[in-house]
Parts: C-alpha cells; structure tokens; sequence
C-alpha cells in the first residue's frame, strides 16, 4: 500500500460519504472501515436514504459514541444512490471527500494512498484499484486492473482515454472544492447506473488525475442476496434501457465538453463491456425480453460512428455489426461464445461471396477480415470440451476447429490444461496433451484428470493453453458440448472424502467448468445452491 507519512499526508483531509438504505446487516461495517483509515479522515457522513429498519438506529447508536461521525436521516426515500450523495457532497467540510456504499468497504490504509497521491501531485482526482469479492465464496477480481498497474500521473485524461473505462465513483478520492466550482453532482432520483453520469462529468471538466496501483475499494457482491442491488438486477429489459440511458447521457457529457476522443473510447467500451456481457445472457431470457433488447439495442447502435467499432475489440465489434445487420435474434449460441472473455468463434466459418470471411454466408456485410490478420494469440479459436467424471478414471476430451486456415498455419502441438479452484484463482492440477490432426481438419487431445486429489468441494474452472510450432500459445476455455448424459453429476472416489459428486457444467458463458460435493454435507449443499438460483 503506497501510503504518505506525515508531513506529507495533512491530518483531517477527507470526508467519506456512506449511503445505505434498509442495510442494518452491514452500515455499520462500511462505517467502521472508513474511520479506522485513520487521522486523515476528518469527518464520515453517513445518509439514510429512509430507511425502514434498524440502519437509521444503528448509526444514531455510533455517532453517540464516535464525534467524526455525522448522520443524515432522509425524510424520503430517494429511489437511487445518486441523491443521498449529492447531500454529503453539500455537507462534506473537508478539502477532499470519497464515497463508500452501506454493503462495501475501504481496505486499510486506502484514504492514506490516495490523499498522499493526490497532495504530492497536486491532483484534482485520485484513483486506485477496486477489488470485487463476490460472496460468500471471497473469490476477488480485480476491477479494470490495466488502468492501475503502476503509479502514474495524468495531467488530462484526454492523455488515457481508457480511463473512461473506469465508470465508478467508489475508487476515487475528489478535491471538494473541484466538484463544487464545476458543479458535479449525481442525477437525482432513481437513476440506475448514476455513476456513468458522475464519472463523465468529472473527466469533461479535466482534471489533473494521480493513479495508484494499490487496492482502494472493495466491492461486495451478493449476487443471493434477498434484494439484489439495482446494477446486479439485469432480468428485466429496464435495466437494459437505463445503462443505455446513462451511458447515452455520459457520451453527450464528454460531447459537449468537446472530448472527441473520449466519445470514441466510451463507446468502444460500451461495445466491449456492456454489450458483451449482456449478449452472453440472452440465450437465458425470455423471447419477449431478446426481441426487445435486440430493437433497443439496435436503435442506439445506429448512432455510433465507424470508428467508434474500429476502435473496440473485434468480439464486441462482431456482436454489434451483427445486431444492426438483422431485425431479430439470431444465432444466440454464436453469440454468447463470441461475447465470452475468452472468445470463442463455434462454426460455421461462412465466406463473403469475394472470399472474405464472414458471420455467415446470408450476412457478407458482417464480415470477419480481421481474423487474417491478428496474431494466434488474439484469435477466438475454438475448442469443444466433454468432461466424462468415472469411478475407472476422469477424461477430458478436446475437439479444436479450423479457423479461416489460421490454426492450420500456425501448426498446433500441443494443449496444457489446468484445473482452477475458482475462489481462490489458484491451478489445482496441470496436464499437457499432444494435439494431434484429424481428417476433417480438426485436432484433438485426451487429458486424464484425477479428480480424486482434488483437496476440497468446491467450483472449478477448466484453462486452456494452446500451443503452436511457431512458438506462439492461444489461452481460452473450452465450449461445453451439450448431449444426453454429459452435464451430469457422477460419484467417484476420494482419497480425503471417501466419494466426489462430480459434476460437469456450462457456465452463463457456455465455457465447461466442474462442480463437486463431498458427503451427506455435499448434497445438501448442491441441493441449497440450486434452491437458491431457482429463487434468484
């Protein structure tokens, strides 16, 4: 953690704004997180957005106890998290304020990395990295890890147009009195994806912004929780319209400031992220909801320019030419495959009637040219996977396809599998198979996995190397191949557990992956999860 010892670091600098509503099971924790940062934080205002249970209670029963600590108690609810934050932005006293949200946390020594950074640079913005840890398993990801792989100093963010890729509020530490003489303020209301309109303004108004690459932020996720928070929220097609809403009102922000260039790198964004990641779960929606994304989807796609495509990854490029190319869904397992990180391109491989690789011989205009020319580690091979759980043995068995001629050229050898615990983001096992040549211009692989060494229950994740005579490596998953009797749970032995329930799978992104159970306890808990998501 970067921090600053005094002098450096002024004591009582920073205001932390804390927003919650109906949240009595954790306030308390996101308070204590942001007054253990220490001496520079001068005050924390917590806003109760009307809360109907015991949060409001609960940070009365604090303050008494702590004098940093102020309470706001709405008398309305607001219906979003834009408006109690415009309150502490009003209130806050102090030269710099952050934000943290009633069901999050500050790691210690976050306010210290960011003031430091921002006082020796002289910054208007601080940013640092956020960690999402998904509960109850802890698995932490890292939040758009690239912008924050070093110190660094930005004196416009027209100078890193990626930071537009960066939409949260949380990681940030702000000069007060920066918000306040450009008027940056949150929508009012219930307006979902609020800090998309937050982050835009502030980079319109160019601010001098110090990076850290220490962990700032960490974001809860609880993706069980009774009431799912309104980003996680996607099953119906308003959440779609509002993130197509605020991301329309961030681009007009960034327009009208005249940030040509971060127009063009929020909307290939938005084509990388947002478009793939709700593509992926179409084929999980209803007709009525795909219909409909599909419509509105297109719509907005209609306004972006050529270059906004040309400068986004080809998956989300591909994804959205498709869409404007058809007036309805189609292709829904291409599609998901597609927009999963790793790509994955499934056949057919369709041609344009001049020979140019396309989506598929009925839509030449969506063409695919640029699989001739990116490098083997960039490309979205693919490469079917059927894992077969025995009690005589655990096979995995690899199919990889021919793309346009590339894998061809490029001469596979050979595969390394790894099998990842996926709390823990650690491989378990490592196998390397020879990929050998077939008649119909594929390869294939069998890997034996030995599932009885596994040292506990849990989820795992199926990683693929592939491996070429250039020297070159493709890193990607394996589709999970859907027949009778593949995705199913098998008992074989273990050497702690005495039996494993075994069970194959296809993630949301259709990549294979492996569950397992141990014991009486085991299957009680594979009988709880699925309860759960039937539930969610």
């Amino acid at each position: 953690m970067e921090t600053s010892p005094d002098p450096s670091v002024t004591p009582a600098s920073v205001t932390v704004v804390v927003i919650g509503y109906d949240d009595a099971a954790h306030v308390t924790e996101a308070v204590h997180s942001a007054l253990a940062q220490g001496p520079a934080v001068a005050e924390v205002i917590a806003v109760d957005d009307c809360s109907t249970d015991d949060s409001g209670a609960l940070l009365d029963r604090l303050a008494a106890l702590e004098p940093r600590l102020t309470v706001v108690h709405r008398e309305v609810n607001s219906g979003g998290c834009g408006t109690p934050r415009n309150d502490g932005i009003a209130r806050a006293a102090s030269p710099y304020l952050m934000f943290l949200d009633s069901d999050d946390v500050l790691p210690p020594g976050a306010v210290d990395a960011l003031l430091g950074a921002a006082l020796r640079h002289d910054a208007e913005v601080a940013a640092g990295l956020c960690v999402r840890r998904e509960l109850p398993s802890g698995r932490e990801v890292p939040w758009q890890p690239e912008l924050y792989a070093q110190a660094a100093v930005v004196p416009h963010p027209a100078r890193r147009r990626h930071l537009v890729r960066d939409t949260l509020c949380v990681n940030k530490l702000y000069r007060t009195d920066f918000l306040r003489a450009h008027d940056i303020r949150f929508p009012d209301g219930r307006f979902v994806y609020e800090d998309f309109v937050f982050t835009a303004r502030v980079l319109a108004a160019g601010p001098r912004l110090a990076l850290v690459p220490d962990p700032v932020y960490i974001w809860h996720v609880r993706r069980s929780a009774d009431r799912l928070s309104l980003s996680l929220d996607r099953s119906g097609i308003d959440n779609w319209q509002a993130r197509i809403d605020a991301h329309r009102t961030a681009v007009d922000i960034l327009r009208g400031a005249e940030q040509k260039r971060l127009v063009q790198a929020a909307r290939a964004h938005f084509l990388d992220h947002s478009l793939r990641m709700y593509a992926r779960e179409l084929d999980r929606r209803e007709p009525e909801y795909r219909a409909e994304w599909w419509t509105r989807t297109r719509a907005y796609l209609d306004t972006f320019d050529t270059v906004d495509f040309d400068l986004a990854p080809a998956p989300g490029r591909v994804v959205g030419r498709l869409v404007q190319a058809t007036g309805a869904p189609r292709d829904l397992p291409r599609v998901k495959e597609l927009a999963a990180r790793p790509a994955r391109l499934l056949p057919p491989y369709a041609y344009a009637p001049d020979g140019t690789p396309a989506w598929s011989a009925d839509l030449p205009q969506v063409t695919l040219d640029h699989l001739l020319h990116r490098p083997i580690r960039l490309l979205p091979v693919a490469v079917d996977g059927e894992l077969r759980p025995s009690p005589r043995g655990t096979r995995l068995t690899l199919r990889m396809h021919e793309l346009y001629g590339r894998v061809a050229d490029a001469g596979p050898r050979a595969v390394d599998v790894e099998l990842v615990d996926r709390q823990r983001d650690v491989p378990v096992q490592r196998r390397t198979a020879a990929l050998t040549a077939q008649p119909d211009g594929q390869w294939t692989a069998t890997v034996p996995l030995d599932l009885s060494a596994l040292g506990r229950p849990g989820t795992w994740d199926i990683r693929l190397r592939l491996r070429f005579a250039d020297g070159t490596h493709r890193d990607t998953t394996a589709h999970a191949v859907r027949r009778p009797g593949l995705l199913r749970r098998v008992a074989v032995p273990s050497r702690r557990h005495g039996v494993l329930l075994a069970q194959p799978y296809a993630t949301h992104s259709g990549a294979l992956a492996l569950r397992t159970a141990a014991g009486p306890s085991g299957v009680w808990s594979v009988v709880r999860r699925r309860a759960s998501r039937l539930l969610h």
